[in-house]
């Protein structure tokens, strides 16, 4: 039997895909006077997909619908939740608004403009398709308001990074594709990139790249750097560095533990334990230090050779500086206790 979890690994839908079929089922009922208990949208990419509707309530002329996200076997924030669309009518066009927890964009930076409902363009177009449909199939014009809304999204957004990018008041509407890929590298590293969209538009000058929350809080303190600089790099400092390198900022700073920057000293630039190791050999030789081929983790060879966490930050420095010219690089090494180990750069 196959386990490769590229291929068992259930996939989802996004909350836009979700928001797509809650307004297509109000709508078939505002407009249509009808409520259906199943709905088939139709995704970017062309995928026909079916969602059981979970929630109905109508009024005098509106109606709403709620879809529970299923985001498969990712560990979405946001699965289980509940998408709820209020359909009304509108004077002309479709209107989004952010209903209770859906957030309003605040900052600059990001593909919606500051003041408007936290709903991206890739769902919105989506929605403004089913509107169209329905219209269509039902003889109305394709005017519609349609007012997005997620129970309890306010408290699961400070889970995200929508507080760091402006994001107030819940969460965002997402999705490029409809689909959720289980354990999406894509989506880390798309959020990496509005963080730093974000703070370039608000004129920071400094970001900090850092693998978890120990460096996170190391760097910050470090550098007194405001939450808008901190990226949430985590494994993909790839992501950061190729983005940076197409988008600069005068100074970047790279904080992990000496594992992961053990790595990225190495040339990785996906610091996963499953896409890359530390090679042992190739430390020993670095450090002239024999017994460092036959250590078993990164910390054990700390430990063997401390001198090691100096070069680590020193080759890692390097290897990310000669990708930025624009860009004035430091890096900064700490143990788990967030003690600093070593620096170089800057």
């Amino acid at each position: 039997m196959d386990h490769n979890p590229a291929t068992t690994l259930r996939k989802g839908w996004t909350t836009g895909a979700c928001a797509t079929a809650a307004a297509k089922v109000a709508l078939l009922k505002l407009w249509g006077g009808e409520w259906i208990d199943e709905v088939e949208i139709t995704l970017p990419k062309g995928e026909r997909p079916r969602f059981v509707v979970a929630h109905r309530a109508e009024g005098e002329a509106w109606a709403e619908a709620g879809i529970i996200k299923d985001a498969g076997d990712d560990p979405d924030v946001t699965h289980g939740a509940l998408i709820v669309v209020r359909a009304e009518a509108s004077g002309g066009g479709v209107i989004f608004k952010a209903g209770k927890g859906v957030g309003t964009v605040t900052k600059p930076g990001l593909p919606i403009a500051v003041g408007e409902p936290a709903i991206n363009p890739v769902p919105r177009a989506m929605m403004d398709e089913a509107v169209a449909e329905v219209a269509g199939a039902t003889g109305h014009a394709p005017n519609a308001i349609l007012t997005i809304s997620v129970p309890g999204g306010e408290a699961l957004a400070a889970k995200t990074w929508n507080p760091r990018l402006g994001i107030v008041g819940g969460l965002s509407i997402l999705g490029t594709t409809g689909i959720v890929r289980p354990f999406s590298c894509a989506a880390w590293i798309a959020s990496i990139h509005r963080g730093i969209d974000v703070a370039r538009a608000e004129g920071l000058t400094h970001v900090a790249g850092s693998t978890g929350a120990t460096s996170e809080k190391v760097v910050k303190e470090l550098h007194n750097l405001p939450d808008g600089a901190l990226l949430d790099m985590g494994d993909f400092l790839g992501g950061v560095v190729k983005y940076l390198a197409k988008h600069p900022v005068e100074r970047l700073t790279i904080a992990g533990g000496i594992g992961k920057l053990t790595k990225a000293a190495q040339g990785a630039v996906d610091l996963h334990s499953g896409r890359s190791q530390v090679d042992f050999a190739a430390l020993a030789s670095r450090m002239d230090e024999p017994r460092l081929a036959t250590a078993n983790t990164a910390l054990e060879a700390f430990e063997i050779c401390p001198s090691m966490a100096g070069a680590v930050a020193s080759d890692a420095w390097a290897r990310i500086a000669a990708q930025l010219p624009e860009t004035a690089v430091d890096v900064v090494v700490i143990d788990r206790a967030g003690n600093i180990l070593a620096r170089a750069g800057q």
